[in-house]
């Protein structure tokens, strides 16, 4: 089967993994796991007398690659995502600045038609007063309503009114493209939950080889390496080698000092 169809067969298993049991990939990379979890696969299946004398039920071997597949895709699905939003992002940051430029011309204006009226200069230094982007992008609005309220004073100065609408349209494509270029957004949180399930719903068997792997072959080293995962040995092995205290060179005693 294909991963899409792997993914199809999963869908509501992995759905129904319980929010509470839910695992997340820290210490290991997903391309790595399901790489390292298909070699399970193929290791397990010569020891497959010895295992199953055991008790472990090798159904959930067989079942190992369609875990795998599954994992693939929901981890292809969020990549996708996380591309699109770093995309989207990109773009934004270019639309922000024509957002502040316009909301600076804007507050100019504003400050000199109200001059005479210190309740609207309050409201004008409030709008200027938002540093973040979501400040920027309603203060945006604010001033399209401000001075549409305030339009006879606009007008007295010479102020093009299209530029009201002009800030209220930047204000709603801003806050859009804002929310496609979020991680926090609802689609890629669902992407990313799902991602998670997914990887959950094939540890759950890849521990539960492996536990029987262990138990079996705790005294034959060379079947043993199979049922341990080869990318947390190196990680160990080379967080020890970084934590190591040097040992004394040949003469380097401590010194004891008699109180």
């Amino acid at each position: 089967m294909s991963n899409f169809e792997d993914y199809n067969k999963k869908i509501e298993v992995i759905k129904a993994v319980p929010d509470d049991q839910i695992k997340v990939p820290h210490h290991i990379p997903v391309v790595t796991y399901i790489q390292e979890s298909e070699h399970l696969f193929g290791w397990c299946k010569y020891d497959k007398e010895e295992l199953t004398a055991k008790g472990l039920n090798w159904k959930v071997v067989e079942d190992l690659p369609v875990r795998c597949g599954a994992l693939r895709e929901a981890e292809s699905k969020w990549l996708i995502q996380q591309s699109e939003r770093r995309e989207s992002a990109k773009i934004l940051h270019r639309e922000f600045s024509k957002g502040y430029n316009l909301r600076n011309e804007l507050i100019h204006h504003f400050n000199y038609a109200f001059r005479d009226k210190s309740s609207l200069i309050v409201k004008v230094k409030e709008i200027a007063g938002r540093k973040s982007h979501e400040g920027m992008v309603k203060g945006l609005y604010a001033l399209y309503v401000l001075g549409h309220i305030n339009h006879y004073l606009l007008t007295d100065i010479g102020f093009d009114l299209k530029m009201l609408d002009l800030a209220a349209q930047m204000s709603n494509e801003l806050a859009t493209k804002k929310d496609e270029a979020s991680f926090e957004s609802e689609e890629y949180l669902e992407a990313k939950n799902f991602r998670n399930r997914a990887y959950t719903h094939l540890k759950e068997a890849v521990d539960y080889i492996r536990e029987y792997g262990r138990y079996v072959f705790w005294r034959n080293p060379a079947r043993l390496k199979g049922y341990r995962s080869d990318y947390i040995r190196k990680l160990n092995k080379r967080s020890t080698r970084r934590n190591r205290v040097p040992e004394p060179e040949p003469g380097d005693v401590p010194v004891t000092i008699d109180v």
